[in-house]
């Protein structure tokens, strides 16, 4: 049974890297798609690399098991700011699904790695 988790462990976390590296990758480099999203949020595009660092760290984080944990965790926050806004926002409610799904994901990777002090 461990090792089943340890498994799903990794599998999540390679998935949660390949997803956040290419998603925080284009909001870095200022694809035309997402300096348009950004500035439909209308917060600014500084937010948008804000975003993108918070992504691609995540992504590396995940891979790092002695950071897997938080960097879970901070994926996991970051998508309930990208499903919020996806719904509430940009009103592109097939996105927040994918978002919320991101979510879900990072949320059980974070419990599969949780501390032993939380268990």
């Amino acid at each position: 049974m461990k090792a089943a988790l340890n498994v799903l462990a990794w599998i999540l976390a390679v998935l949660l890297a390949v997803v956040f590296l290419f998603a925080g990758g284009v909001k870095l480099l200022g694809a035309r798609a997402m300096v348009q999203e950004f500035a439909q949020i209308g917060i600014g595009q500084w937010f948008r690399y804000f975003t993108g660092i918070l992504e691609v760290s995540g992504a590396i984080g995940v891979l790092i098991p002695k950071y897997r944990f938080g960097a879970a965790l901070q994926i996991a926050v970051v998508m309930v700011g990208a499903t919020a806004a996806n719904i509430w926002v940009l009103h592109l409610p097939p996105l927040a699904r994918l978002t919320a799904f991101l979510l879900a994901a990072a949320l059980a990777l974070a419990w599969l790695r949780r501390p032993k002090a939380l268990v």
